[in-house]
């Protein structure tokens, strides 16, 4: 009886354990993660959702990204202050989709205008900054350079993730590492008035057999911490990618569509 008890016990322990298997993965430190998911997104696409949790704040942003090493292109739509909002990312420069209630102040009714963190028009003063961060959190290549500056190997081991094979990696981000190149949700003015109280950020990233990334979730509940909110507030960024090797043809908007808002 007890040998049947201690084998039951024995069975179930092993299936927890399998369920994130701490065998041999394919990377041994967050250097050499980096630069295999790179080199294996490179000249791929993939379709993406985001969700970002802030407390109560809930948003959510999905679309397509085609990674390269000069710069990721993405078209996505997002939940942007409570209205949807359509951006295109491509060669660095951010483009919004103007919604049709407002283009009334965009000369020519133009559908399309670039937006800068640092632009002088008023649509890039009120909210440059926030849609280009919503723009580069979507970019994997950004997050696994992060990763490769100042991330550091916790935890690693094999599991599933959605019924698909995975290779599952733990890391802390070292935010003094990353000097200016903040995590996308994080400002350097926020950061500014949180030093020496913020140390390092947990991030968790999944990978296919063919080392692209299933799942990036980075952990900004210390930055809550810090700022003295209560330990039981939750902030975090999900971006999930599937069918990596789709066909994904993202281009800037039409030249004639682009309208510039006059600065203010």
């Amino acid at each position: 009886m007890r040998r049947t008890a201690l084998s039951t016990v024995l069975l179930v322990l092993g299936a927890l354990l399998g369920a994130c298997d701490s065998g041999a993965v394919s990377f041994a430190d967050a250097r050499a993660l980096a630069d295999g998911a790179t080199s294996a997104m490179d000249g791929k696409a993939a379709k993406f959702v985001t969700e970002v949790t802030a407390g109560t704040m809930r948003s959510k942003s999905q679309g397509q990204a085609r990674v390269a090493g000069a710069g990721t292109a993405l078209a996505m739509t997002t939940d942007f202050l409570g209205e949807p909002l359509e951006l295109r990312l491509v060669d660095k420069i951010v483009f919004a989709k103007v919604p049709e209630a407002a283009r009334e102040d965009v000369p020519g009714g133009k559908p399309w205008v670039k937006v800068s963190p640092d632009g002088a028009d008023p649509f890039s003063q009120v909210a440059g900054g926030s849609i280009d961060q919503l723009a580069k959190q979507n970019d994997p290549g950004r997050t696994l350079g992060q990763v490769r500056k100042a991330g550091t190997l916790v935890e690693s081991g094999h599991t599933e993730l959605d019924g698909v094979p995975a290779e599952h990696y733990r890391l802390d981000v070292d935010m003094a590492a990353l000097g200016g190149d903040l995590p996308a949700g994080l400002s350097a003015e926020a950061i500014g008035e949180l030093q020496g109280k913020l140390g390092k950020i947990p991030m968790e990233v999944w990978l296919d057999d063919a080392h692209r990334p299933l799942r990036i979730v980075l952990d900004l509940a210390p930055v809550l911490a810090a700022s003295g909110v209560p330990d039981s507030a939750m902030a975090r960024i999900v971006t999930s990618y599937s069918e990596w090797g789709t066909q994904a043809d993202i281009q800037a908007p039409p030249p004639e569509e682009i309208g510039e808002i006059p600065a203010g």
